[in-house]
């Protein structure tokens, strides 16, 4: 794929970014040589190569799922304008 000056013009129209035609025309070979070193990554062999998430082994600790009420609802429904049963008591908005 090679990228041209009316393309690099139409990626900076749609990022919404000024650039004048001498930056346009300089960035053209910059462009190229970037998609050029991709077009290299996909030529190497990853056969039996596994993939990565991070540079380094990463475990993540992960507690049971266990649920439960917190057993903080006398505590949460202090706060409430009013409390029935157990829940918070609001007023009736269909009728």
């Amino acid at each position: 794929m090679s990228i041209d000056l009316q393309t690099v013009k139409k990626i900076a129209s749609l990022s919404r970014i000024s650039v004048t035609d001498a930056e346009a025309e300089a960035m053209v070979p910059e462009l190229n040589n970037i998609l050029g070193w991709v077009e290299q990554l996909g030529e190497v062999d990853v056969t039996g190569v596994e993939p990565m998430t991070a540079v380094i082994p990463n475990h993540q600790r992960l507690r049971d799922d266990v649920i439960t009420d917190g057993n903080v609802r006398d505590k949460v429904l202090a706060n409430a304008p009013q409390a029935e049963h157990g829940f918070f008591a609001v007023p009736k908005v269909i009728e």
